[in-house]
């Protein structure tokens, strides 16, 4: 097989390179590069005519003052910069055939294929595949990686996608997963793969702050503790999203912590951002909720109240939070929740049912596998608005919203 890899510099050059030992690979660069693995070319055409493959590994810089070696969250927010990329695919374009496949590596924010660069390339074919690798371990990192990220136009896949991954099976020595969505999906799952890493340092790098302020703590002692901690925190717990933070301890915690950093004078509140956020979301819910109920003209049903499901405590319950913002939004609402003795006005009649509580959710890493049932009885031809992404869209008797899934098929 033929490849050609466009933007050979500090990472592109390392993975061309692992290419090479399976295919005929073929670089090109603005700048002057060698290598005795690989061809290179001295002109884009070079790395594009006759290639089975032609990857894109061009930078989607930012100034170079916002590279965070100096402070930078007083500054302007800024997109990356696609210039260059934009350039580099319309030349491709000019070079391609309809039988080649186009593959984007670099780094975009979600909404970028679609909206400006799949429009560059119009005659070969494309997927945006970008990579998780890292400065200082590049080779090991392509070979051995957590996942491969494979984007498509609709998140289906095609014989394209299939392409990709036959490509890189004799590459790879960990047997990764392969992970097939939309071009936005694929964008979202690579830069919060980054920025959940960047959370997870500044959180414990607050822990060493308050080892420090606080005196009598050694920071590998508590962080340690919660890396060992493999049911909750170092697993796949609380990766399903819908219904904020809730209950008489997480809410307050993240309060008296709030509290805790300045009191310490940490110069930074982590969980000032945290609560916040978790109040905005609870209103992006009511907001919708609210615009669903304009369009059906149909009183909303909460179902579950407490703050999760098999309990009737109200403390710290993200619904209450929710018809907080409903109240504000004058929304026709109702709790049902048979643990707290909400029960509704009428039953048996078209609702909007929205789907607060999921016990598989909740409850999933003790084996609970129980589908959740409706609190009530409600009517055909209600609308059903669930944000745990659960309930099957394939009946006949009720629309079905899956929130959080805005894909069209």
């Amino acid at each position: 097989m033929e490849i050609g890899f466009i933007g050979i510099g500090k990472l592109g050059m390392p993975c061309a390179e692992v290419m090479s030992t399976h295919y005929n690979v073929t670089g090109y660069d603005i700048y002057t590069k060698q290598s005795d693995k690989i061809k290179i070319s001295d002109n884009l055409r070079g790395a594009v005519v006759d290639k089975d493959i032609v990857f894109v590994a061009v930078q989607t810089p930012h100034d170079p003052v916002y590279d965070g070696s100096s402070p930078i969250t007083h500054l302007p927010n800024k997109d990356f910069d696609y210039s260059v990329v934009k350039d580099v695919l319309k030349q491709i374009d000019a070079w391609a055939d309809p039988k080649q496949l186009i593959v984007l590596i670099s780094t975009v924010l979600p909404g970028t294929v679609r909206r400006e660069l799949r429009e560059c390339i119009t005659i070969p074919r494309f997927i945006y595949n970008p990579y998780l690798i890292a400065m200082g371990s590049v080779e090991w990192d392509m070979i051995n990686p957590e996942m491969v990220i494979i984007g498509t136009e609709d998140g289906s896949e095609t014989g394209d996608a299939q392409q990709l991954i036959d490509f890189y099976r004799p590459l790879m020595k960990n047997n990764p997963r392969y992970v097939i969505g939309t071009w936005d999906e694929a964008e979202s799952i690579k830069i919060f793969y980054n920025t959940f890493i960047s959370t997870k340092i500044g959180l414990v790098n607050m822990i060493q702050d308050v080892a420090v302020k606080n005196g009598n703590i050694d920071v590998d002692v508590v962080t340690n503790a919660l890396a060992s901690s493999t049911i909750r925190i170092m697993s796949s717990k609380y990766m399903k999203a819908g219904m904020g933070d809730a209950g008489p301890c997480h809410p307050r915690d993240n309060i008296a912590l709030r509290w805790l950093a300045e009191n310490l004078n940490l110069g930074y509140d982590i969980f000032n951002t945290v609560m916040h956020a978790r109040e905005i979301q609870a209103r992006n819910l009511a907001k919708f909720l609210k615009k669903i109920q304009i369009e059906y003209n149909l009183p909303i049903f909460v179902m579950g109240k407490a703050y999760k499901p098999d309990v009737d405590f109200c403390d710290g319950s993200y619904s209450l939070l929710i018809g907080h913002y409903l109240d504000e939004l004058q929304a026709k609402y109702f709790f049902v929740d048979p643990l707290t003795g909400d029960i509704p006005p009428f039953d048996n009649v078209p609702v909007i049912a929205f789907l607060a509580h999921n016990k598989e959710v909740t409850y999933g890493y003790t084996g609970e596998q129980s589908m959740q049932n409706f609190y009530c009885e409600i009517g055909e031809g209600s609308v059903v608005i669930d944000p745990w992404r659960k309930f099957p869209k394939d009946n006949n008797l009720y629309k079905v919203i899956h929130y959080g899934n805005t894909r069209i098929l």
